[in-house]
């Protein structure tokens, strides 16, 4: 009865919500005239204020831009593309609306980004080449600045809070002509102060175009924006000056000669038999790549900056670093247009553009002498309103790529920079050389190793005399398992990660292209004939990389000082090692060198410290133990009086081979299988009930409304916690370094669809079954039956719940800790999970306290679904004895041990019980609800289903 009144209720509740409508959408009606009155009021007074700013900005134009693009009438609408746009440029100026450098905030420098782009308001006009067009000018601000929080009462904790001024987008109109390759426009933009008030910014704009046909001298984009307010208003701005060095396809390499290559210094200190030779068909995809960052040596002359301040004009002092960027590449010229840029940090290329510290060239390959020759000029005339030029090209470089690295030699280039002005000469400074600083191999052909070490190695890895199981395989020294990240401990105490990469194997370069392994197929990114040909049982000679990364909360003690003599200026300790590697044991042992900086302003001496051992061990690739580590260590062979001496370091890393992510992907892609084939037959056998119940229709009433619910919200749940999954993607889900071209997630989807569609059809039934019970005759008994066998399945439920919780109270309380480490959450998680493979027990329950003998089940739905829910026990039980190892951002898609209790023990005890609430329902259907009551439980009902006669009748 009180379902029944509380149905009532939804229903008078839904009559209400009907006629609350009726009177929303009226009053909705009234306040939609309204606003269609405000709206086109609203345009109206738009589309006039429109008309005065055109005129307004027509007078602009004319005040300011006339002189340089005289206006002209549009005639036809014309493409945007048909005139200039260009994305990428660089900017000076403009700190009081984009932020400046700040020495009381913390800050990142996120590079300073600049696009001009027309929009479709482009129109051609009566004068030849002059185009009348609308276009944006956008500016980001290259600061982010943070608010910095330091409190913790165990130790410091930095909280962040991220600020920028954003990002200004200026609405331009003018003229541009292609026959003088200048533009001028003006325009607006909105911009807020630091006191919150927003301001109209005017401005102009001017720029001048590189020429289509191109060269050094006419290859630049450069121009202004200008406040056309007076200094005394609040929106005048300081002018921006702008820059852009485009990618032309029409452009003649000027500087370049053979002439020049004549000129070229060969005393870089690298033989030109022992440089490496490019051929044209190689020569872009290897200079070109990227930025190329090189350390300046600075001579003894050097002592004072004004022999060598003229490097980059005034500048002030003497940058450390040189970086070396390919803005576009010729093959079959062998010639390259190149931007250097000069500062005293790694990234300053990717810093505040600064036209004195930057310089534009043009390289050409020198292939008789096997060396790259460069023409540099400056940026000049930068106050000048329509931009600035390039000149002064007596700037030289010469550099040269080493055919042979070996441990204390390990730039992969080399080469110096010089001018031939003369010592009287304004502007002259001294021959600097330069190398590259960070040890990064690029596959560069003919490049090789050359092992300096290996005597030495020999001697202090001595050989040890392990005899080889049979059947242990450890990795093969060409395959990406030797590569990996480590954690870095002192004294058992971390304070740092790092990671290993090698350089060479053998005298071939490790192929390191790329950090995902491609398993898009069942071969992809594992062993190719090439990889396999590779392969040795013996010991193999290697060469790594070694970096280590204190971490930045870890308080570092005077041990670490020796290894601070190591720091690079990226903050990190590099170490290259050489040594052997021995793939029948595992056993990886190397000579270390790390390089000793002494930096000054003047000058920098090398030293290296080579008496450090390096020794890593790897675990079986066939062993079934989980949790295998790669274990090393680090020490001095020096003494411990040696200034240079420090404390032995031990590393550990987490050993996942390639072979495992094998495994580890054909286990996602079984469970992907199982689990849509699983929910598929689950459709299925309810679409048989479906048709079940619709040919008997008189059953419905006998159906549990109870087991009919546990099976929709067991169906519910799963997309619940997946919505995101099925919608829109889980883009926080931790990555592996495996990449499957998509097929898992599609799949992933696929499954969840199939699931909707079995929810779907479950709440179909649970409709039919509420609906044939609220109207059977008799109906009072039934629902007796339902409170009955609901109550009973509820404590036994809440039984259950509660071992679950003292089971997981015990095993925290004695520190027993399950092979998934779960709390309450996830032990309860897995409870659900039982009862779900319980789904049958309200139908007995109920069965037996409404005396039913209706076949209200059919064969397959009961059957099926108890073998739906049995199948992924015996599949754990498979997985089990498997050497498939489940790894840290992978996922179960089936047989989730979160989901349900897995173990030997359930394995066997859920799969069984199942089976016997199977044939339970089986003989209820045939012999009645009381076939499996006791008999004097049976006399009881049917004493009880005995009218009582009145005696006084």
């Amino acid at each position: 009865m009180q379902i029944k009144n509380i149905y009532t209720l939804l229903c008078f509740s839904l009559d209400q919500f009907v006629v609350a409508m009726n009177s929303w959408f009226t009053m909705f009606s009234s306040w939609l005239k309204i606003f269609l009155f405000f709206f086109f009021f609203t345009s109206l007074c738009k589309t006039y204020g429109s008309s005065s700013s055109k005129s307004t900005s027509t007078d602009s134009y004319t005040d300011h831009c006339a002189s340089i693009v005289p206006t002209s009438k549009p005639t036809v609408r014309a493409h945007n593309k048909s005139v200039i746009s260009f994305r990428g440029g660089y900017y000076t100026g403009g700190d009081r609306l984009l932020g400046s450098k700040s020495s009381n905030q913390v800050y990142d420098y996120t590079g300073s980004y600049l696009r001009f782009r027309p929009t479709r308001n482009v129109y051609k006009t009566d004068s030849k080449g002059v185009y009348k067009l609308e276009a944006y000018l956008y500016f980001r601000s290259p600061y982010r600045y943070y608010d910095s929080d330091t409190s913790s009462s165990y130790g410091s904790h930095f909280h962040r809070t991220v600020r920028a001024p954003g990002t200004i987008k200026f609405l331009l109109n003018g003229f541009w002509s292609e026959v003088s390759r200048k533009l001028c426009m003006v325009g607006s933009a909105s911009w807020q102060s630091e006191k919150g008030k927003f301001l109209n910014l005017d401005g102009v704009l001017k720029l001048k175009f590189a020429d289509e046909k191109s060269n050094m001298s006419t290859s630049l984009v450069s121009g202004t924006l200008e406040s056309i307010n007076p200094q005394n208003d609040l929106g005048y701005f300081e002018p921006i000056s702008i820059y852009e060095f485009p990618y032309l396809i029409d452009y003649t390499y000027s500087l370049v000669s053979e002439k020049v290559n004549g000129g070229c210094h060969d005393d870089i200190g690298v033989p030109k038999n022992q440089s490496v030779s490019l051929e044209s068909r190689d020569f872009c995809s290897i200079l070109d790549r990227g930025i190329n960052s090189l350390e300046l040596e600075y001579p003894t002359e050097c002592k004072s900056s004004q022999n060598c301040a003229h490097l980059v004009g005034s500048m002030g002092f003497l940058p450390k670093f040189m970086h070396l960027h390919a803005i576009q590449c010729s093959g079959v010229e062998e010639k390259l247009r190149y931007m250097l840029k000069f500062g005293n940090s790694y990234t300053e290329f990717y810093g505040r553009f600064d036209p004195n510290s930057t310089l534009i060239g043009e390289g050409s390959w020198d292939a008789k002498n096997n060396r790259l020759c460069i023409v540099a000029c400056r940026i000049l005339n930068r106050a000048n309103t329509w931009g600035s030029k390039v000149g002064d090209c007596t700037t030289r470089l010469s550099l040269r790529y080493p055919s042979t690295l070996t441990i204390r030699n390990k730039s992969n280039i080399v080469g110096q920079i010089w001018t031939n002005k003369t010592v009287n000469d304004s502007g002259y400074f001294r021959k600097i050389m330069f190398r590259s600083w960070e040890n990064d191999v690029a596959a560069i052909p003919g490049l090789k190793y050359e092992y300096t070490e290996l005597d030495r190695v020999k001697e202090s890895c001595p050989v040890k005399g392990a005899v080889k199981m049979g059947g242990v395989q450890y990795p093969d020294g060409h395959s990406y398992d030797m590569r990996f990240d480590m954690s870095v401990k002192h004294s058992k105490k971390e304070f740092a990660w790092g990671n290993a990469i090698p350089l060479f194997v053998g005298n071939e370069i490790y192929e390191q292209s790329s950090m995902i392994v491609d398993l898009s197929d069942s071969d992809a990114g594992f062993e190719t004939t090439a990889e396999a040909d590779k392969k040795t049982n013996g010991p193999l000679n290697i060469s790594y990389k070694l970096s280590i990364n204190p971490l930045s909360l870890v308080k570092l003690g005077s041990w670490f000082s020796p290894l601070n003599l190591s720091m690079n200026p990226r903050g990190l300790v590099e170490i290259t090692a050489e040594g052997i590697y021995d793939a029948e044991t595992g056993n990886l042992c190397m000579l270390g060198c790390r390089e000793l900086s002494s930096f000054t302003q003047e000058s920098r001496n090398k030293s290296f410290d080579c008496e450090i051992l390096v020794n890593f061990e790897f675990p079986s690739m066939t062993s079934t133990r989980r949790g295998e580590f790669i274990k090393g260590s680090i020490k001095s062979k020096r003494k411990k009086s040696d200034p240079l001496y420090f404390e032995d370091l031990s590393m550990s890393s987490s050993a996942y081979y390639v072979t495992e992510a094998k495994q580890s992907i054909w286990r996602m892609d079984i469970e992907i299988t199982m689990a849509l084939i699983s929910n598929t037959l689950t459709c299925i056998f309810v679409g048989l009930q479906l048709f079940h119940v619709k040919r008997n229709p008189q059953v419905l009433s006998y159906i549990s409304l109870v087991m009919v619910l546990i099976l929709s919200v067991g169906h519910m749940i799963p997309l619940v916690l997946n919505f995101e999954a099925l919608f829109l993607g889980n883009h926080d889900k931790q990555m592996l370094l495996l990449r499957t071209g998509g097929w898992l997630e599609a799949n992933e989807v696929t499954v969840r669809i199939v699931t909707m569609v079995a929810f779907l059809l479950q709440i179909h039934l649970l409709q039919l079954v509420w609906t044939a019970r609220s109207s059977h005759e008799n109906k009072e008994s039934l629902w007796v039956g339902e409170k009955k066998a609901g109550l009973v399945s509820l404590i036994i439920c809440i039984i259950g719940g509660l071992l679950t919780f003292l089971l997981n109270w015990t095993r925290k309380r004695y520190g027993y800790q399950a092979p998934f480490t779960q709390f309450l959450w996830g032990d309860l998680r897995s409870y659900a999970g039982l009862v779900l493979d319980g789904f049958l027990l309200p139908q007995i329950l109920f069965n037996v306290f409404s005396s039913s003998r209706e076949s209200s089940l059919s064969s397959p739905f009961y059957v099926g679904t108890t073998l739906v829910r049995v199948l992924p026990h015996g599949y754990d039980l498979y997985r089990g004895q498997s050497r498939v190892r489940y790894v840290n951002g992978s996922s179960y898609y089936y047989a989730d041990p979160n989901a349900d209790f897995y173990s030997t023990a359930w394995d066997v005890i859920i799969p069984c019980g199942g089976i016997v609430l199977a044939v339970i329902i089986f003989l209820q259907q045939r012999l009645g609800g009381h076939s499996i009551s006791s008999q004097r439980f049976r006399e009881m009902e049917l004493y009880n289903n005995v009218p009582v006669v009145d005696d006084e009748e």
